[in-house]
């Protein structure tokens, strides 16, 4: 009896080894496919010529070594940096539209309207009257295009009331081409506002503020010109050099 029970206990024993060693021999079989699928898609290159690839096994085709090496595949890689998408938003995604506020850098400058004001009054020297109108003109547009973005508040306050008087004078200059008398009383008012102008901004010309005692029936007016030599825009040529400099700005 007691060699039956030995007998029947390695029956069964030998059994669960059998089927054992078929599990692991299943598993195995498992993982070997596994990784001939992996390798299905692995790339191999040359020893000798890395740029030389293919699968593994194959020569290469520049020195007939076999291709053993393994070759990294990179993904490829793209920018989230713009914050345009993300790998669970399968939307389409439209073009960022960015808008941008485009603004002059262009520094104020008054030499444009000085300019302008000196062709007026060199006209007025010469008793052209037409000249003056012109030179009015342009002096209008010359207020109409300053770019006054580049001054601060107070700048920009102050400079507006200046160029408003200013702008009313040039028109009455460039519209009254027969009348020099009347140009000349515009002008008179019109050259204050040019020295309250420079007095305020400034100007990279050198300039002289003139004075003719006699103008406006004594009361005297103010002129700026771009010479130490008077030349005066009241009078012309009646009395082109009655006047004094007065100070240099």
């Amino acid at each position: 009896m007691k060699k039956v029970v030995i007998l029947i206990a390695l029956v069964t024993t030998l059994i669960s080894c059998n089927k054992t060693t078929k599990s692991e021999g299943g598993e195995n079989t498992s993982t070997e496919n596994n990784m001939s699928d992996t390798q299905k898609d692995q790339l191999f290159a040359c020893p000798m010529h890395p740029e030389v690839t293919g699968k593994k096994g194959e020569k290469c085709s520049k020195c007939g070594m076999e291709l053993t090496e393994p070759v990294v595949q990179k993904e490829p890689s793209h920018d989230h940096s713009d914050g345009t998408h993300d790998h669970n938003d399968n939307s389409t995604v439209e073009p960022k539209v960015v808008e941008t506020t485009q603004t002059s850098s262009t520094p104020f400058s008054t030499n444009g309207i000085i300019d302008d004001y000196l062709k007026i009054k060199n006209a007025l020297t010469k008793d052209d009257a037409n000249g003056a109108a012109k030179a009015g003109k342009t002096l209008y547009k010359t207020f109409n295009s300053i770019n006054t973005t580049s001054l601060t508040a107070s700048q920009k306050k102050e400079y507006l009331d200046i160029a408003d008087d200013a702008k009313e004078h040039a028109e009455h200059i460039g519209d009254n081409a027969g009348k020099i008398d009347h140009q000349r009383e515009h002008f008179a008012i019109l050259s204050k506002d040019i020295n309250d102008l420079i007095k305020l901004l400034g100007s990279n010309k050198k300039l002289y503020q003139d004075h003719c005692p006699m103008y406006d029936d004594g009361k005297g007016a103010i002129w700026i010109s771009e010479s130490k030599e008077i030349k005066n825009p009241y009078y012309g040529s009646k009395m082109l050099t009655c006047g004094s400099l007065k100070k240099t700005l």
